[in-house]
């Protein structure tokens, strides 16, 4: 059975772009771009990894991992964060938050799928 992939991401360039690359690595990728029901949609879809943008529509992705966190059966869900600012302030603040890895836009498609990788195998817990 193939790993699941919830992407929380409201640009559809990115959402493409992001669903290509995975899909073609064999990875189940859903996605949705509401921040306000982003964890009640983590809660019905279960996924082995979250991607999550920063900025999304009626709730950031900072307070939809603080309450991903919170809640005990998703609380170590592997999350990759992602955002256009990469300033160091922003990487603090979801590395707060129990953010494991952190990207900044644009990325490369082999830097998106090493760290998705990664994050799959448990290799990696804050630092990308």
């Amino acid at each position: 059975m193939s790993k699941h992939v919830l992407l929380i991401e409201d640009e559809p360039n990115i959402i493409e772009a992001i669903s290509f690359i995975l899909s073609r690595e064999g990875l189940k990728v859903e996605t949705h771009s509401d921040g306000t029901t982003a964890n009640a949609r983590l809660r019905g879809a279960r996924p082995d990894l979250v991607i999550l943008d920063v900025m999304l529509p009626g709730k950031s992705g900072y307070d939809i991992l603080r309450d991903l966190r919170a809640e005990a059966g998703l609380a170590d869900l592997p999350v990759l964060m992602l955002t256009a600012r990469g300033q160091t302030r922003d990487r603090e603040m979801a590395e707060r938050a129990g953010v494991s890895a952190f990207m900044t836009k644009p990325f490369s498609n082999s830097e998106m799928l090493d760290t998705v990788r990664a994050l799959m195998d448990g290799a990696l817990n804050g630092d990308a």
